[in-house]
């Protein structure tokens, strides 16, 4: 074999096993004290979003366009994986004033 092919078949191999799949993420939307924090987010669709109700009374993640309508009981979390991307504004129905954007990137 030819030094150079040696180097060429080298370099494919360490150039092929450092090609790793994105990985999803796991993002954590917490409501305490009648706020969403953070109140601005970005994420990607597949991302896992951990919602966190601190509060002792109930609440809800609800999409204004309608992809979700998460219900949080007081001191209870819920998950749901993104699937769609978009600008996603959402807020609590029993408290309106709660309001927070998601931005779902590809």
């Amino acid at each position: 074999m030819m030094p150079g092919r040696l180097a060429s078949i080298a370099l494919a191999v360490v150039l092929l096993s450092t090609v790793v799949p994105a990985r999803a993420a796991t993002i954590e939307i917490t409501m305490d004290n009648l706020v969403i924090a953070p109140a601005e987010i970005s994420a990607k669709i597949g991302d896992t979003i951990t919602w966190v109700n601190k509060d002792v009374f109930a609440h809800t993640a609800t999409a204004r366009n309608g992809d979700f309508d998460v219900m949080l009981p007081p001191k209870k979390s819920a998950t749901s994986v993104l699937k769609k991307a978009g600008t996603v504004e959402y807020y609590c129905r029993y408290h309106p004033n709660m309001k927070a954007t998601l931005k779902i990137e590809p």
